[in-house]
């Protein structure tokens, strides 16, 4: 028999300490922010407004080079329509921020690839391709962001709660 409690399985009576941060696969963060005029009015605010939904920063959080990275992606990808290399990126930022080092940009590109918004190949960056329609469209690409992210987890949930379902009251 099968038992878990405060992060222990007992099985048959014998207890197995569990790391539970060891079955953890992938961590999706997506905040639905409210969408104010103020948020419309400036790139900066925008940008800084896509960083909290899209769970690079935390409320409160100021990082620039984060939102620099992110300015950059939204810029190449959305408004020249191509996949920058870390030369343009580094180009683009340092004439509309402040400049950053090729460390710095890596850094952060290389987190939002961790958290699945990013994708390279080539030498080039791009958001995540959504599954199917243009990637250089925002709304296309907004609604395909976390499917199959979204889809996988929910599949796990539902066999949990079936598993759990089916075992009725029984510990």
């Amino acid at each position: 028999m099968f038992l878990f409690s405060n992060k222990c399985l007992h099985v048959n009576g014998v207890q197995m300490t569990i790391n539970e941060s060891e079955l953890i696969q992938k961590e999706i963060t997506v905040r639905n922010v409210r969408l104010t005029a103020e948020v419309l009015e400036t790139r900066r605010a925008s940008i800084r407004w896509l960083a909290l939904s899209l769970g690079i920063l935390n409320p409160g959080e100021s990082r620039l080079g984060a939102l620099a990275v992110l300015d950059a992606l939204v810029h190449f990808q959305f408004v020249k329509k191509t996949d920058p290399g870390v030369k343009e990126m580094m180009e683009y930022i340092g004439s509309n921020w402040e400049p950053i080092n090729e460390k710095t940009l890596r850094y952060h590109l290389l987190r939002f690839k961790k958290m699945g918004i990013v994708e390279n190949g080539q030498g080039t960056f791009c958001f995540k391709k959504p599954g199917i329609g243009d990637r250089f469209d925002a709304l296309i690409w907004s609604a395909g962001l976390f499917n199959s992210d979204y889809k996988e987890i929910s599949e796990k949930i539902g066999e949990v709660v079936r598993s759990i379902q089916e075992k009725g009251t029984h510990a």
